[in-house]
């Protein structure tokens, strides 16, 4: 009989591209039975742009392409940090009551994969309660991001505590995948020993790729994903186009996000530069990329140890369709860089408006090193980086884990 898998989650929207597109569907096309237990908030599904799915996915348990989803109502596991703290250190699964560690036990999958901190808490309270009932499960940690990040503005005793909670569980959980080498690395930095690989968030490869120009007039930089007053630095963004635009002919596209969102003021003098192309699909993407010179990754590396160690979706979308990648000074994404000479790098942890100003220009006056990049960008896709690589080291932390189970 084809083992089981069963996702867990407790933030991630269920058409996440890491966790649906990618990993269940690799696993799925691998012969498993993919479940996924999910959130919703207020009694819906939501989309990866944040989307409510008012009239679909109604239904408290369905398949979506070959997938069984099971729902459940979003809870906030760090309003009870010191509650989950003490179920951990107490050793036992009775107290672990949440509604995702209740529908992860009936399941009684053989691995379970927790794609945030909270979902690995629950994770740990599955494993203990299947073993209290002499069934053995393997459980992989899917860790996203740096969590708990030494840097991010939070009370210094919520960070004690759950640095704490995640050495109890290391020590409870097979697994450990996560998505730079940075991460990885600082992991193995509180256990050695600890079982780790990365898969790195690149999609699969994108066939319909075509070169940059070299004859090109203006500059075209892309931005890719959410686009709001919290999240893509769209002020910023504006204000390169604006310094630009008094010496060279560059023009922004923006895939994803919404010229709906009325907090994205666009200067009257530079609407005609700006381009949304509205949320598309993940399918669609290669095709919304084909004109792009650049694409522009700006994460604040001050406030966050997890912003320096990221390797973001947009990062490998780029490259994968021949893009160089125009990013400040992120530790990961600066070695990636300079290992296989696929971007630019702007040499601040937080650069400003003028910063990328100066960095545009130069590329702009060397054409040809644009496209140097761009020929690398896509090399490194196609030979080692792409999803079909990736999906490859997940096929084997599986079949490792196994093959552990049926020798146990």
């Amino acid at each position: 009989m084809n083992k089981k898998i069963c996702f867990l989650l407790s933030e991630h929207p269920f058409l996440d591209a890491r966790i649906f597109k990618k990993e269940a569907k690799s696993l799925l096309k691998q012969g498993y039975r993919v479940t996924m237990i999910v959130p919703r908030k207020d009694g819906y599904l939501f989309d990866v742009d944040g989307t409510i799915f008012y009239d679909n996915y109604r239904s408290t348990e369905f398949i979506h392409e070959g997938i069984n989803i099971i729902t459940y109502e979003q809870i906030y596991p760090e309003k009870e940090i010191k509650k989950l703290h003490h179920n951990l250190r107490s050793g036992n699964f009775t107290r672990f009551s949440d509604p995702l560690t209740q529908l992860g036990i009936a399941q009684k999958a053989d691995f379970y994969h927790a794609h945030e901190f909270y979902s690995l808490y629950s994770g740990i309270g599955i494993k203990r309660a299947l073993s209290s009932k002499g069934k053995h499960c393997k459980l992989i940690y899917d860790s996203h991001e740096l969590e708990p990040d030494p840097l991010v503005h939070q009370p210094q005793r919520t960070k004690n505590i759950k640095q704490q909670m995640l050495a109890y569980m290391l020590k409870e959980l097979d697994y450990v995948i996560t998505v730079s080498e940075s991460i990885k690395s600082w992991y193995l930095d509180l256990d050695p020993q600890l079982p780790i690989e990365v898969i790195h968030n690149s999609p699969p490869l994108a066939f319909e790729y075509e070169s940059i120009q070299l004859n090109k007039q203006e500059l075209l930089i892309a931005y890719e994903g959410v686009m709001n007053h919290k999240r893509g630095n769209f002020n910023k963004l504006m204000n390169i186009l604006d310094i630009c635009d008094k010496k060279f002919d560059l023009k922004v596209k923006i895939i994803g996000g919404s010229k709906k969102d009325h907090s994205l003021f666009i200067p009257p003098h530079l609407e005609n530069k700006v381009y949304f192309t509205g949320w598309v699909s993940y399918d669609l993407i290669p095709e919304a990329m084909k004109d792009v010179d650049l694409g522009w990754v700006d994460l604040d590396a001050v406030h966050s140890l997890n912003n320096r160690f990221a390797m973001p979706n947009k990062f490998f979308s780029y490259l994968n369709n021949g893009v160089p990648v125009l990013v400040n000074q992120c530790t990961e994404m600066e070695r990636f860089i300079q290992t296989y000479k696929c971007g630019y790098v702007v040499n601040r942890l937080q650069a400003t408006a003028e910063d990328y100003f100066q960095a545009l220009l130069f590329l702009h006056s060397n054409r040809s090193k644009i496209h140097e990049m761009s020929v690398n960008a896509r090399d490194v896709m196609e030979t080692q980086f792409s999803w079909e690589h990736m999906e490859k080291r997940l096929f084997a932390i599986y079949d490792r884990l196994g093959k552990d189970m049926g020798n146990a």
